[in-house]
């Protein structure tokens, strides 16, 4: 009972210090909350495409100008006129624009038959032929419904689109998952190896050695002090993202808030076990970047796990990190629990015992 309250004391301690380091508090809830501006403004939206262009009307013809007009009624094409072509081309080199739409002489005249016709040039920069496809896709069925009305052909084959009830999800209710495991890991590892070599530096460990408290102790109280901040952290992110971003909650938030304390104590396993080893801090901060930055770039955080090779996919499905981005991922977009999680959770309780031994093999008091 008395070591119990040994280690309370000192989760209380150290979490009242923690608050008082302002630059700590800066990394800890404000740099993973600018990330997740960051991010949400990128992939919080479902605007449809909208491209910047400069249509150069040669023809003058009625179909032409009618032509013009219909693209500026729609929301897809923001049209810039009265642009010559050699300076809609130095617009299009300095990515002013994204791309050129010539109606040539003649685009609109009656041909025999009392049709209008002609051809549509488009022009695109040949470095980004991505938005160059998209951009000539719209412009096409632009053209095809134009056509319609004047050939009326049936077509003997036709494309029938019926809709789906899906959860609804954004890009950006797909991304929190991997920004909160981020954050969890940054936690976990980055101030956990850097603020326990400082107090080893200061020669903090050692007066406690004398006091005497036992290294079980003190990572025991450490670990708590960096659930509690995570669980602050987290829940800063996730508040954000449900005022600014409508992120769209699909689970239950006990099953959430039980799988961040779960996998914040797995992660910052590791920040004890590199700040236990590490004398100080100019040996902590490489081992700490060995560690993590292949968790940050094979777990899919950043990037999704299956544009990987499929042999790289089968490895990353045994770092730390990825079970916990994927099971994030499953309880915020796809509504599971915490009991739907047994392969996660089996990989993330081996981690964490597995480190747990690490760490506590290799603590030194300085």
């Amino acid at each position: 009972m008395r070591d119990i309250r040994t280690v309370w004391e000192l989760t209380k301690a150290f979490t009242r210090r923690y608050f008082r380091d302002k630059v700590a508090l800066f990394f800890t809830f404000l740099f993973p909350l600018i990330f997740l501006l960051v991010f949400g403004t990128i992939f919080g939206r479902n605007d449809t495409p909208r491209f910047d262009v400069v249509i150069i009307n040669s023809a003058q013809t009625q179909f032409s100008n009618q032509f013009v007009d219909g693209l500026k009624e729609g929301d897809i094409f923001k049209l810039q006129e009265n642009v010559t072509f050699d300076q809609a081309k130095e617009k299009l080199g300095r990515s002013e624009i994204d791309g050129i739409i010539e109606l040539p002489s003649g685009f609109g005249e009656i041909d025999q038959s009392g049709v209008p016709n002609g051809v549509v040039i488009t022009y695109y920069d040949e470095g980004d032929e991505q938005l160059a496809a998209t951009f000539q896709a719209v412009l096409q069925s632009t053209l095809d419904g134009i056509n319609s009305q004047f050939v009326q052909t049936e077509a003997p084959f036709t494309l029938e689109t019926r809709t789906l009830q899906t959860a609804n999800l954004t890009r950006f209710d797909y991304t929190l998952a991997g920004l909160i495991g981020f954050s969890i890991l940054s936690l976990g590892i980055f101030s956990m190896s850097e603020g326990f070599t400082g107090d080893k530096k200061a020669g903090s460990l050692r007066r406690m050695q004398v006091a005497p408290i036992r290294p079980w102790q003190i990572i025991s109280a450490t670990a708590l002090n960096r659930i509690f901040v995570g669980l602050i952290s987290v829940a800063l992110m996730f508040v954000t993202a449900l005022v600014f971003f409508k992120f769209n909650m699909r689970g239950d938030y006990l099953s959430f808030i039980t799988f961040v304390i779960i996998s914040t104590a797995c992660l910052f396993g590791f920040g004890m076990a590199i700040a236990g080893w590490a004398k100080d801090a100019n040996q902590a901060a490489p081992l700490s970047n060995l560690v993590s930055f292949p968790m940050m770039f094979l777990s899919g955080v950043f990037f999704p796990v299956f544009l990987m090779p499929l042999w790289l996919q089968k490895v990353t499905q045994f770092i730390p990190l990825t079970p916990v981005v994927e099971g994030l991922r499953r309880i915020l977009t796809e509504g599971q629990t915490i009991f739907d999680l047994g392969p996660q959770l089996l990989v993330i309780g081996i981690w964490t015992v597995v480190i747990y031994v690490i760490a506590f093999k290799t603590f030194r008091w300085e």
